[in-house]
């Protein structure tokens, strides 16, 4: 089975934009809760997706990886990113601890996002075979780009996720020296990426977190890992 372009964008398009508008949300529900109001005073406190849609990073980059996916066979993964939601983490009750949660709140939205998408596939498999397909693909396609997004931001890179979480548990003196690779940290995953290191380092957790998902979706691990072969095509 092979999707043309237009099937593509339609299977892609609804779980790429919750993925990357809901982790950015998620950080500013979390921040709220822990006192930064930053982003609830600039309306992104929200799970409305046009508060949080980047026209580059949530459209343009995700249809470039499509169309290119379709004009040279496969091999790309595809992602995007949301505008960033603005925390100021002075302004949390307690700053160091509690950036730890909410640098958390994005990678734990994927996670629950992907076992919704895993949902969706089991609820169309107990639909029959007029709405099985539909639904298996794009839940296919919403897990996987869930897992790739929680597995990329879990990377102990500064300014990711996981960079803000392993500044959040070093004692102060290492994290403040750890904290210096902020700047560099976009060229450093650019790095990784060129000389094919990324795929490798995230591959593992990928795994885990699609057999994780596999078991609420119906299907065997390996019937999934097919289904994302299909809309990666």
């Amino acid at each position: 089975m092979e999707l043309n372009l237009i099937q593509k964008i339609t299977v892609w398009a609804i779980p790429v934009i919750f993925a990357i508008t809901l982790h950015e949300a998620a950080h500013g529900y979390v921040a709220k809760y822990f006192g930064d109001k930053t982003a609830w005073m600039l309306g992104r406190v929200t799970l409305n997706p046009l508060k949080h849609i980047d026209l580059v990073g949530t459209i343009l980059v995700p249809l470039s990886i499509l169309l290119m996916s379709k004009l040279l066979g496969g091999g790309f993964i595809l992602f995007g990113w949301a505008k960033p939601v603005p925390v100021n983490f002075g302004a949390l009750h307690h700053p160091k601890r509690n950036m730890l949660w909410v640098a958390l709140a994005g990678p734990a939205a994927n996670l629950i996002m992907a076992v919704f998408w895993a949902l969706i596939i089991k609820l169309g498999i107990s639909m029959g075979d007029n709405y099985t397909q539909p639904m298996a693909l794009m839940g296919a396609a919403g897990i996987f780009i869930n897992a790739i997004l929680m597995a990329l931001n879990l990377l102990p890179l500064p300014p990711l996720d996981g960079g803000r979480i392993a500044l959040s548990l070093l004692p102060n003196r290492y994290a403040y020296r750890y904290a210096q690779i902020e700047p560099y940290g976009f060229y450093i995953l650019l790095a990784l990426m060129f000389i094919g290191w990324l795929g490798l380092i995230l591959s593992p957790l990928l795994a885990l977190i699609l057999m994780f998902t596999s078991n609420f979706s119906g299907l065997s691990h390996g019937d999934l890992v097919t289904l994302i072969g299909i809309i990666t095509s």
